[in-house]
């Protein structure tokens, strides 16, 4: 099969195409026939060796976030057939070396699930890391729920334009931040009720102006770094923060201070560890269900790219120009 393949850490020309063989699959994996992945800053610092922990074995086949058919199936698994469309994120890691980036991927079948019916396998390729990084901090950390005032960082970002949408699918006042008009009009059409412009107001101003001073019941903080302090300052007294990104060396005085939870998110601990894979499964089979009824969008950006492009969709999305997801689909799909 032909694989797009890393051999050193670099820049985003260090990809080559090349003839790689078919990986074997076990009793519990699927081989799953892709038809497009997506890039997250994670695929990116892995090439840029940023995050060398996360790289598996080189020659290393990267990407986890993956959409394509069935292609075998293992003795034990009886989910899924062949023939069936599928998405997930399940590989390009350590204890699930395989990427996306090749004609073939195995995936433990636990990490996946039917694709939603009404999405293209290019749409369906950019929701599945995402999608359970928000569900993680939201749903089985944040546990947000009715009339609970959430503020979700990044509107139009590839967690943040989930992160919306599932916290107003489960009854929260949503507001949501960005830098710029068209990205605000967007948050509001994913399910924001109240928007702010982070370049032009500071937090304690919308804190006044969305929760009358009172401050957020939970934030989700999609960006990181700088912003986890940001966040804390939003969150009310006894409230919650998750964060997908904390910066080294967190001073814990202002969070102490208001009482707050915080909850850190990293949606690749069943990959990496392979515990709790089948409710990232379960997870996405509902997600499914959500887009396919309507109450859930994936939000793609227009530029597309194959993965004979996938230095160009690295440094597009590096770069930052993206709004959504960067998504990649396979040359012959």
């Amino acid at each position: 099969m032909n694989a797009w393949v890393l051999d050193d850490f670099g820049g985003p020309d260090v990809f080559d195409r090349r003839e790689h063989p078919v990986p074997e699959i076990n009793d519990r994996e699927i081989l799953v026939d892709v038809h497009a992945t997506s890039v997250n800053p994670v695929d990116y610092k892995v090439r840029r060796g940023d995050a060398p922990a996360l790289c598996p074995s080189r020659p290393a086949v990267l990407h986890g976030d993956v959409a394509g058919t069935v292609a075998a199936v293992g003795d034990a698994v009886d989910t899924l057939d062949v023939g069936d469309a599928v998405y997930g994120c399940a590989g390009g890691y350590p204890n699930a070396p395989h990427g996306a980036l090749a004609d073939y991927m195995p995936c433990d079948a636990r990490l996946m699930a039917p694709m939603p019916q009404s999405l293209s396998f290019r749409q369906a390729a950019a929701l599945p890391l995402v999608t359970l990084t928000a569900w993680e901090g939201l749903r089985d950390k944040g546990d947000v729920g009715a009339g609970d005032e959430v503020l979700v960082h990044g509107a139009t970002g590839g967690v943040g334009h989930i992160g919306v949408q599932l916290a107003a699918e489960q009854g929260c006042t949503v507001t949501a931040t960005a830098s710029s008009q068209k990205k605000l009009t967007l948050g509001a059409e994913l399910g924001a009720d109240r928007l702010v412009n982070y370049e032009t107001e500071a937090v304690s101003d919308y804190v006044d102006r969305c929760t009358e001073g009172r401050g957020f019941d939970f934030v989700f903080d999609t960006v990181g770094g700088d912003n986890l302090p940001r966040s804390v300052t939003a969150a009310c007294l006894n409230g919650a923060v998750a964060t997908v990104n904390p910066q080294s060396g967190v001073d814990l005085g202002p969070l102490y201070s208001k009482g707050l939870s915080l909850h850190l998110v990293s949606m690749l601990i069943p990959m990496l560890h392979d515990v709790g894979r089948a409710h990232h499964g379960d997870v996405l089979r509902t997600v499914a269900r959500q887009v396919d009824d309507g109450r859930l969008t994936p939000l793609v950006d227009d530029r597309r790219f194959t993965f004979d492009e996938i230095g160009d969709a690295h440094a597009y999305a590096e770069a930052k120009k993206q709004i959504g997801k960067v998504a990649v689909t396979h040359p012959e799909a």
